[in-house]
């Protein structure tokens, strides 16, 4: 395995002084993009092509190997075809240059026959020294260091900035650049990964929590790799007032990890990635723009401290829509105070309406302009000083696609630099936002630029930037940095080596067995009898308490209803008899069947049934699912997820990220912290199985005020289930 990289051995590799380009030749587009984006960032250190024919390449002399360079150079880009890369790296260990880009793919990819050449070829860069970015990688772009050697077009005049990029993308890498250039968000340092064989997703992510060019971290990530490491870096990042936002594809809707479980199949691949995001306090995002608009925010702008918004707007259908997209994001938006209300109205026309959000009108256009500043501004002025304001958005500043005349130039000029001072010493943040989406010119972003200011593209996606900014303030230094055991980071792995369940693998519990665990574990358990005859039904059932639930007790037998094997409601004898012929004759109809009997309950009425389960994720661990439960479960999806292990607190937060949470308050409200000691008290027993476990689900979870009792129970590991010889007061034998 080659070395770890460091965060400073990467500060080094993306600020070369020197680049060798081999392979380069006249014809070579990939050439062409490195030596036309170094000269767009304004690269001023030797830019050497390398080729063993062509004497000069581009019209810049080349050198025929990299044993002939006159000094070793800080990088090579190698752009040479996949069977020539590993003769390239002695060439380049001969050199004395210790980093590299490999552009060439053919590696693993393609297989196991690539991946063995690709192996092949990092041992040989590993023994030689030489740190690697690649294969199948199209470079990178740092413009605080102005290096760029980068395989695809960097926009002219590329803006250096906070945002710093890592992308498990290379052609992505252009778009992202256009987009930034294009709406004037200035980027540290833009790194494609390639195959990741020796820097990864987390080495860059580690070096840009260290960057202090960077102040907040984009990434397009398709796989999390190395959980631990992404966790730790999170960690790390949050405790540095670093957000991190991240664009994660490859969402699944296959199936589930176990198919026995309900829970299986709400803890999908892409949900279990998305509770993990939310418990580090990872923003994730759906789109490029969200991703650009969101890093932007977090970058440039000074951040809310709290929910409670201005609005300053030369538009009342601004008003309208933002006052939607804030009921969405759930900012609120108040009114204003009366001695702001007082100072803002002679400023109005008297037909304008002066409240928040606030559409100061185009009545101001029907007079030439004698001055820079307008209505909007002396506005946004006074509604900065507003004591119930956290922050103020404005979008009344709108730029032309080319230089206008000398006079309203010089205005705009003078308006954009009080906006920026403005924006920089208001009591509270001022978010300036354009309408829509539109790029910007070129002459507008220099306005932008000459005043400080920066401007996110578009209230649609400047309000879903911000709830994502809210949500990621709120969520700062509250949440576990710690995702799970499994990923190594709080402790030991659980199951170290074993692996994930196979979908649809492991052996099921008998209910009974399963229920006798639970009760061991603390977790309350609706009292239960296993009987084996009619007569010992109505017996428990006296017991107990009319009406019941029968259900056939059967390791082989998971889900019950589906065979007809339970009976609810039953309230008489003559019905507890009939019932329990009905079951244990649908039970011992299955085919390879061992039915141990009929398990007795008294039915429980009213109350909120809920579902809690855990499964096991393949990278990730154990993970909680918590939602409605019943026959509402996979109908109404309205769950909460967290990977293991979770507190009370935790748990209390998912049952409050519920749409059904309300129910929870109804004629008798449930005891939250009740409810969620039971869920934790489920969680540790899945825990504690130590790597055996494939499912363990309550659904439903009953709780009513503060009485919560486990109603039915299914429970799948590894190993074959405890022989039962004796049933405990979870499941008495009768």
């Amino acid at each position: 395995m080659p070395a770890r990289v460091t965060p400073g051995g990467l500060r080094e590799f993306f600020a070369p002084r020197s680049i060798a380009v081999v392979g380069a030749s006249d014809t070579s587009g990939w050439a062409r993009f490195v030596f036309a984006g170094s000269r767009s960032v304004g690269f001023t250190g030797p830019l050497i092509p390398v080729h063993p024919v062509h004497r000069t390449v581009l019209g810049r002399p080349a050198v025929r190997s990299l044993r002939d360079l006159a000094e070793p150079a800080d990088l090579a880009f190698i752009m040479v075809p996949t069977h020539a890369v590993e003769s390239v790296l002695d060439d380049a260990a001969a050199a004395g240059v210790r980093s590299a880009i490999v552009l060439a793919a053919g590696y693993r990819e393609l297989g196991e026959e690539g991946r063995a050449l690709e192996d092949r070829m990092i041992a040989r860069a590993s023994a030689h020294g030489i740190t690697l970015l690649g294969p199948n990688c199209l470079g990178f772009v740092n413009a605080h260091a102005a290096a760029a050697p980068f395989a695809l077009t960097v926009p002219p005049s590329l803006r250096a900035g906070p945002v710093g990029i890592a992308l498990q993308s290379g052609a992505l890498g252009g778009v992202v650049l256009a987009f930034a250039h294009a709406h004037a968000i200035g980027v540290s340092t833009l790194a494609t990964l390639g195959n990741e064989a020796m820097i990864a997703a987390t080495d860059v992510l580690d070096y840009l929590v260290e960057d202090d060019a960077t102040r907040v971290i984009c990434m397009f990530l398709e796989q999390i790799t190395d959980p631990a490491r992404f966790a730790d870096a999170a960690a790390r990042a949050d405790r540095a007032g670093k957000p991190i936002v991240v664009l994660k594809v490859g969402s699944s809707q296959a199936g589930s990890r176990t198919a026995l479980a309900h829970t299986g199949a709400i803890a999908g691949d892409d949900a279990v990635v998305g509770a993990v995001l939310r418990q580090l306090n990872v923003i994730r995002v759906t789109s490029i723009e969200e991703l650009l608009c969101t890093g932007a925010l977090l970058g440039y702008q000074r951040w809310p401290r709290g929910r409670r918004m201005g609005v300053v707007t030369t538009s009342g259908g601004a008003c309208d829509i933002i006052a939607d997209r804030a009921a969405a994001e759930g900012i609120e938006i108040p009114e204003f105070a009366a001695g702001t209300a007082a100072a803002i109205t002679p400023l109005l026309p008297p037909f304008a309406a002066v409240r928040n959000p606030i559409d100061v009108t185009g009545y101001f256009l029907a007079n030439r302009r004698t001055s820079a500043l307008t209505v909007a501004d002396h506005v946004l002025e006074i509604a900065t000083a507003d004591p119930g304001l956290d922050f103020v958005l404005f979008t009344g500043l709108t730029l032309p696609d080319a230089r206008p005349d000398d006079a309203t130039a010089a205005m705009l000029g003078e308006r954009a630099r009080w906006l920026g001072e403005r924006t920089a010493a208001a009591p509270v943040p001022v978010i300036p936002v354009g309408h829509t989406c539109l790029n910007l010119s070129g002459y507008g972003r220099d306005v932008l630029a000459e005043g400080g200011v920066h401007l996110l593209p578009g209230i649609d996606l400047g309000m879903t930037a911000l709830g994502h900014a809210l949500r990621w303030l709120e969520g700062r230094g509250t949440r576990a940095a710690a995702v799970t055991a499994a990923t190594g980071v709080t402790g030991r792995p659980v199951g170290a080596g074993r692996g994930a369940p196979a979908p649809g693998g492991g052996s099921p519990w008998s209910e009974a067995a399963a229920r006798g665990l639970l009760a061991r574990s603390g977790v309350p358990v609706v009292p239960g009898e296993l009987v084996g005859s009619a007569d010992a039904a109505v017996a428990a059932a006296r017991r107990l308490g009319l009406p019941v639930v029968l259900k056939v007790c059967s390791a082989q037998i998971p889900h019950k209803s589906d065979i007809g094997g339970v009976a609810v409601g039953p309230a008489t004898e003559a019905e507890v008899r009939a019932g329990y012929e009905r079951v244990r004759a649908a039970g011992e109809a299955v085919p390879g069947a061992r039915v141990e009997g009929v398990l007795v309950s008294p039915m429980r009425a009213g109350g909120v049934e809920l579902i809690a389960g855990v499964t096991v994720d393949p990278t990730f661990g154990p993970v909680l699912a918590v939602g409605l439960g019943g026959v509402w479960v996979e109908v109404l999806g309205d769950t909460s997820l967290r990977v293991l292990p979770v507190d009370t607190g935790d748990v209390k937060r998912m049952l409050a990220e519920l749409r059904g949470s309300p129910l929870l308050r109804g004629r008798t409200p449930v005891d939250l912290d009740a409810l969620a000691e039971v869920i934790r008290l489920l969680a540790d027993t899945a825990v504690a199985l130590d790597g055996s476990l494939c499912a363990l689900e309550v659904n439903p979870l009953w709780a009513e005020g503060d009485r919560v009792e486990a109603l039915d129970v299914l429970l799948v590991t590894r190993s074959e289930p405890p022989d039962r010889s004796r049933h405990d007061e979870a499941g008495r034998q009768h």
